[in-house]
């Protein structure tokens, strides 16, 4: 008898020790892309254990917030492992997807109006909170998902919900309607409000973002930093979407530049979310005491640093 519990004992061992091993971390957007092709509506590893109770370490479970065009699919391949190795509770949505929405898998988020979009968060975030028994999130947010949690925190009472607010590549002062070098140039064009009024048809949040635009008059009168929760920044000097890139800045947050300290890091938009150094920034932001030094490497635009020969 004590042979064979011995023997079912050491056989369970490297099943519990292979539970114990980190998640995989890809460094790389082109991953992201082809795990949602394959694999639709499914989670980011490391998300939405709604068993997750979050550690004294780490009291505030963390909220992903995906941008225009992505989903908790696409957007969250590298933070969402990343930040569960860590020993966050990590949760991911995706939202803005009009209803009856035939895109490939309805995977094609950020679409409605953001306004709307709010509405889905705040409802992601109170489950959220009853689920974990916390009192507050942390934000994680990239791009529309910097932008449409304003609304959530301004006007739909997410402050008192929201702890720490991390948003890479935002757009505080919306973005120019095409790749213009000034915004009087674009507006001397022509280019913003025949652009918006043909995105608005299939986009209820394109219009939203444009320099200007009502929405963005809105969220200044109120005051884009709200009082009580910490701001972040994580901004890019090759952000193509997000022009200029400094509309990201934000007076009273810690504001981040990649390139800064880092000139071989050529992140654009979309490889920023998927970099070491914008992860250990978000690290360090969510968790200060244990704050690291930043790691510098080559990143390529869209594709990252996965194809690059780095350990």
């Amino acid at each position: 008898m004590t042979a064979v519990l011995v023997g079912v004992v050491a056989a369970a061992l490297p099943a519990a020790a292979a539970e114990e091993q980190p998640l995989p971390v890809p460094y790389g957007f082109a991953t992201a892309v082809v795990h949602a092709a394959t694999s639709p509506y499914a989670d980011p590893p490391g998300a939405n254990d709604w068993s997750c109770r979050p550690s004294a370490e780490h009291p505030e479970p963390v909220v992903l917030v995906h941008g225009l065009l992505g989903s908790k699919t696409t957007n969250w391949r590298t933070m969402s492992p990343l930040l569960a190795n860590n020993g966050y509770c990590v949760f991911a949505l995706t939202y803005g997807v009009p209803p009856g929405a035939r895109y490939p898998q309805d995977q094609v988020g950020g679409l409605t109006r953001m306004e709307d979009s709010a509405r889905e968060l705040d409802a992601f975030v109170s489950r959220v909170l009853e689920a974990t028994g916390a009192e507050k999130v942390d934000l994680v947010g990239h791009s529309e998902g910097t932008l449409m949690p304003q609304y959530w925190l301004q006007f739909l009472g997410g402050a008192a919900k929201t702890d720490d607010y991390v948003a890479v590549t935002p757009l505080y002062d919306g973005t120019l309607a095409a790749p213009l070098p000034t915004k009087e140039l674009a507006e001397a064009l022509g280019v913003r409000e025949p652009a918006s009024a043909v995105a608005g048809v299939v986009c209820g949040s394109c219009p939203q973002f444009i320099s200007g635009s009502p929405y963005l008059r809105r969220m200044h009168e109120a005051g884009p930093k709200v009082d009580g929760v910490t701001y972040t920044t994580v901004m890019t000097r090759y952000d193509e979407l997000v022009v200029p890139y400094t509309s990201g800045r934000l007076d009273g947050a810690t504001n981040i530049v990649v390139q800064d300290g880092c000139a071989v890091d050529l992140s654009d938009h979309l490889s920023i979310i998927t970099s070491r150094r914008t992860g250990q920034i978000i690290l360090n932001a969510l968790d200060p005491g244990a704050a690291r030094p930043l790691p510098c490497e080559p990143v390529l635009p869209a594709l990252g640093s996965r194809v690059l020969p780095l350990a």
